[in-house]
């Protein structure tokens, strides 16, 4: 069945690629919570996308993850959709990039697809509705479902007081997620990755495991990093890692490299800035994390993210290192049935 459906959305994707990314995105989450609000079709849904399998559990942090395919960050940035997208067979979702306070983002258009390179390029600025809202929805939610809280700080708060930012979503999503994720490396906000510099970041980690310890249930504490560090930068993350004693990375966030793409030139140029994902992000996002993991001895458990659009692609991340995957631009171009996909290939 899953195969089938693949099929179905072939030919489904070229009437949605027709629509401009952005609203389409909309227009079909909207529609998936539909369908999710039907029992019949939630129950068929379930059965259609969900794999179980003993081989496919990982525990990590404590948390047992049903399987070890999961929703990248970006996607429902405000937890609006979670349930739904339970019924897809994630193993986890992670929501954001959440602020402290409600922000539009940046002007529109700001996402775009280059289907010549199975890629797309967002320049979203962590448009949110604010952490407290993402709670509280978070708390009202009915699927069990492993969530994560990737936060950000607002655009308009200056660097030096970035903590301020970061510690307030902590505080809002302490009791409702089950693992955090620092958001230091979107391109999409203006001089948020200089905080990926040994200093400030230092500063940001220490201060919120502090926090973390206090608050008397201590949650899992990653940090997500950009594909296009240097291996100077990357020994200085795993140092970081190992003097914090945070919990893990999450390798790797959208580049802002455009080389040795299909699409054209010109198609790039006037698309302009942002943060490139998918197929072309791959081989270096797999090339982070087995530097990594060598590093530090596969010490450092890592969430990775980069051109994953096949069950082959989720191993090689796997084989690199990782513990865990997530998907994002792969499960815009493959469709619903690609976790279900990914999961069987696994088990084979």
């Amino acid at each position: 069945m899953p195969y089938l459906c693949s099929r179905m959305y072939g030919i489904i994707r070229k009437v949605l690629f027709s629509i401009e990314p952005e609203k389409v995105h909309y227009i079909v989450m909207r529609r998936l919570q539909w369908a999710y609000n039907m029992a019949p079709l939630r129950s068929m849904m379930k059965k259609m996308f969900v794999t179980t399998h003993p081989s496919l559990e990982r525990k990590l942090w404590g948390i047992t993850f049903p399987n070890p395919v999961g929703l990248a960050a970006g996607f429902d940035k405000d937890a609006k959709y979670t349930d739904a997208l339970a019924s897809l067979g994630f193993g986890f979702v992670e929501i954001g990039t959440l602020t402290p306070r409600p922000q539009p983002g940046n002007p529109q258009p700001r996402l775009f697809r280059l289907p010549a390179d199975k890629a797309l390029i967002n320049r979203m600025g962590f448009n949110n509705g604010g952490s407290k809202e993402a709670a509280e929805r978070l708390r009202n939610r009915k699927e069990k479902l492993i969530i994560g809280g990737n936060i950000g700080k607002n655009k308009d708060t200056p660097n030096e007081d970035a903590i301020k930012d970061y510690e307030a979503s902590f505080r809002d999503l302490y009791d409702v997620v089950d693992y955090f994720v620092v958001n230091v490396s979107s391109p999409n906000t203006p001089g948020l990755r200089a905080l990926q510099d040994k200093e400030p970041l230092m500063h940001i980690l220490n201060t919120l495991m502090a926090l973390n310890k206090s608050l008397g249930n201590p949650k899992p504490l990653l940090l997500k990093i950009a594909p296009d560090l240097t291996n100077e930068q990357l020994d200085d993350i795993v140092e970081i890692v190992q003097t914090t004693g945070i919990q893990g990375l999450v390798a790797t966030n959208t580049t802002i490299d455009r080389s040795n793409l299909k699409t054209t030139k010109g198609l790039v140029e006037a698309i302009g800035a942002g943060g490139l994902s998918g197929m072309p992000v791959r081989e270096r996002a797999t090339e982070v994390i087995s530097y990594i993991s060598k590093k530090s001895g596969g010490k450092i458990p890592i969430i990775a993210v980069g051109g994953i659009f096949t069950a082959a692609d989720a191993k090689e991340k796997l084989d690199a290192g990782a513990s865990l995957v997530q998907v994002y631009t792969g499960f815009v171009y493959e469709g619903p049935a690609m976790v279900s996909n990914i999961c069987k290939g696994l088990i084979a």
